[in-house]
């Protein structure tokens, strides 16, 4: 072995130039001469080849063009913590082995929370061959945070470490490779929290984890998420699956359809959901209806998108929910009188909590079963106070009195507006400070308004 060079070099973590990576293999790689290092690189565009050379397959690398071959003087092992811990605080050590009671005051310095994606993880960590072995190592650990360690779901949870992790209660897992997941059989069954957020998920594989009994906080945002199904639990009914899950994230995903939404009123314990930029939310032209929609469609929410709703919030979105598609309902087979209310199979798919809805507060009348008026922010924000003239309000105010109508924070809000003397061009409203009619807005002008 290269004089030193640890005995356990491949799986060790090296720094060569500024870069990090994973030592695949250590030996010759003919016809040169001399000791290689085959490196897999953290970031891959720093490497060259697959782990092979003329034809002679030495590692593998998960990216094609990830590896490359190193001699060992250009690699740095580093340290273990402990030794660098002693290092760091070995004057503290002395004094205490000097002294027989007193005990040095400093404290050992650990990263920030805030700070901990940065400073704490992009490891990659080797997983042992036989963890059945050391099923007490890691008895007590209740939280464990593995981000961006380009970790499989198998390598985390099933085949291979969560045997050693019998009492784990929160597990982050998020920027890692895990892409299909697979059922947790008797492992992971205490697990309260799970972040498997930024990870290239198959939908189909989502529901492998719904047995886990006390699961009560999942993240799946930025997964790919675009449908879901819980086909034990026909609409209206409560699924067997995620009994416990009561906060769930699904924000940055691919959801375009409202009965994605449907299913999500299944989960028997959901209170909170974080749904924000998804496809469906921007097909709503008022988002303040796409808000309503979301409410009168789950019926346990109390918090969506991080704002608390109300009994005042429910009531209200329940009410135009069902006036917004009684049309349909009676179109559908519908009728005031239970005893000829019938609506067909596809329309109570698509709208499943609609029965028990016209039940709670009784059929909308016919006056009004009327198509929803497009967003007329005037009109809206009028109708707060009628002695109220939009033109002398401040900017501020106006994205005030909005946050009352959407729920949005001002700060999230970006107005503009279009006027018909002007036509094709769109003009930012950008000072809070300033009336409206600083920038000459005029009745039958269109104010937009953009968050996000």
């Amino acid at each position: 072995m290269h004089e030193g060079l640890p005995s356990d070099a491949v799986g060790r973590r090296v720094a060569c130039d500024g870069e990090r990576g994973t030592v695949r293999f250590v030996g010759t790689v003919p016809p040169t001469a001399g000791l290689w290092l085959g490196v897999e690189w953290d970031n891959p565009d720093r490497g060259k080849h697959d782990g092979s050379h003329e034809g002679v397959h030495y590692f593998t690398c998960r990216h094609p063009k990830g590896g490359s071959f190193v001699r060992p003087k250009k690699a740095s092992f580093g340290v273990d913590y402990l030794t660098a811990i002693r290092r760091r605080y070995e004057m503290e050590v002395q004094q205490v082995l000097g002294e027989e009671i007193q005990i040095s005051t400093r404290t050992v310095e650990m990263v920030g929370f805030e700070a901990i994606t940065e400073k704490q993880n992009h490891n990659r960590l080797r997983v042992p061959s036989n963890p059945t072995v050391r099923p007490r190592a890691f008895s007590c650990l209740r939280v464990l945070s593995l981000t961006n360690c380009a970790l499989t779901w198998p390598q985390v949870t099933l085949l291979e470490c969560a045997p050693m992790w019998p009492l784990l209660e929160e597990l982050y897992v998020s920027e890692n490779d895990i892409t299909e997941l697979q059922k947790p059989n008797n492992v992971l069954q205490s697990l309260t929290v799970l972040d498997l957020s930024t990870n290239p998920l198959v939908d189909r594989t989502v529901l492998s984890i719904g047995e886990l009994p006390r699961l009560e906080n999942l993240n799946m945002s930025k997964t790919g998420l675009s449908t879901l199904r819980f086909d034990d639990a026909l609409p209206g009914c409560n699924t067997a699956m995620f009994p416990a899950l009561k906060i769930l994230a699904v924000n940055s995903n691919n959801i375009s359809e409202w009965s994605v939404i449907n299913e999500l009123e299944k989960l028997q314990s959901l209170v909170r959901l974080s749904c924000r930029q998804n496809p469906l939310l921007s097909q709503e032209r008022n988002p303040a209806t796409a808000m309503q929609l979301l409410i009168a469609r789950v019926g346990r929410l109390e918090a969506l998108n991080r704002w608390t709703v109300l009994p005042e919030d429910r009531r209200g979105a329940e009410l135009d929910y069902c006036k917004m598609f009684g049309l349909e309902w009676l179109a559908s087979g519908g009728h005031r009188d239970p005893q000829q209310n019938r609506p067909s199979a596809e329309f109570t798919s698509q709208h499943p909590r609609y029965q028990s809805l016209i039940q709670k507060y009784g059929a909308p009348e016919d006056s009004e079963l009327k198509k929803q008026e497009p967003f007329a922010l005037k009109n809206q924000l009028l109708s707060e106070s009628s002695s109220l003239l939009l033109n002398s309000m401040i900017v501020q105010k106006v994205k005030g009195l909005l946050y009352r109508l959407l729920k949005i924070p001002s700060a999230e809000l970006k107005l503009s507006y279009t006027s018909s003397k002007m036509e094709g061009k769109e003009i930012e409203i950008d000072n809070d400070l300033k009336p409206l009619q600083f920038y000459s807005i005029e009745d039958g002008d269109k104010v937009l308004v953009r968050w996000l």
